[in-house]
């Protein structure tokens, strides 16, 4: 076996020596504030306090979804920063989600209701392991075209807690019965693990004239969620689960015109 570089050894030793960069530090630590506010959910759920049981969690998939724009701004993405980037995920809108769900209504479902919880929690960490397993593949065709694979990890949860939206939003208990919960869950845990192609945030075009339009309407959206939270979070995840059968539609039409362009 050859001796190892001199001139490499050196330059290991002067980037130990100079540590681990700011850039590489901070994206990680949105990440782990954001399994921090998602643990945190339990914490409110066991207490009864759902209100900031499901806040803490929107705060969470809020941070999850900037520690990547800002790994990619501070040019600092790593192999570390991506692996728990998936931890936190599974645990904060897998795992912390349905222990909520399960603690708020499913259960009063005895044996069964903790199947459902599962559900969600298991469905939630295969999507992020077939994620991890393709990260290198060179034929991602969703990717390709802009849309996701499936529901992301933190929609999900979002989509999870529509009947205590409502239940929030009413004061009516009909959205915390089982009947209700139970089959809502199922359907999170599949569009969790299914291969359904989702808009994402690079599938969305505005034309020109429609974006002061757009920036209106987000203003609207954030005023609604101070002054009425869950009525507009009910609202918003309503729209994203109408929005599936589109994305499966749209995908189909993009197939359609590549495979009909001239090789």
């Amino acid at each position: 076996m050859s001796e190892p570089d001199p001139e490499a050894r050196t330059r290991w030793r002067d980037r130990a020596a100079r540590g681990i960069p700011l850039r590489a530090v901070a994206p990680n630590a949105v990440t782990a504030l954001a399994l921090c506010f998602g643990l945190s959910g339990i914490r409110f759920a066991v207490a009864g306090e759902w209100e900031r049981a499901v806040a803490t969690m929107i705060v969470a998939g809020v941070l999850d979804g900037v520690d990547g724009r800002i790994a990619r701004l501070l040019k600092g993405e790593s192999r570390f920063g991506a692996e728990l980037d998936s931890l936190s995920d599974v645990i904060a809108f897998g795992v912390a989600p349905s222990v909520v769900i399960y603690l708020w209504s499913l259960q009063a479902l005895p044996r069964y209701g903790w199947l459902f919880a599962l559900a969600h929690a298991l469905c939630c960490a295969l999507r992020l392991a077939r994620f991890n397993a393709q990260i290198e593949a060179s034929q991602k065709p969703h990717k390709a075209a802009g849309f996701l694979t499936g529901v992301p990890a933190p929609a999900g949860a979002g989509v999870l807690f529509l009947p205590i939206y409502l239940w929030l939003a009413t004061g009516m208990d009909v959205f915390r019965e089982i009947w209700v919960v139970a089959p809502w869950t199922a359907l999170t845990a599949f569009l969790l693990a299914s291969s359904l192609p989702t808009y994402s945030w690079g599938s969305l075009r505005l034309r020109r004239g429609v974006r002061f339009g757009a920036l209106v309407v987000i203003a609207m959206i954030g005023a609604a969620l101070i002054s009425a939270p869950w009525e507009t979070l009910t609202l918003l995840t309503i729209a994203y689960v109408l929005a599936v059968p589109f994305s499966v539609r749209s995908y189909a039409r993009f197939r359609r015109l590549r495979a009909a362009r001239p090789i």
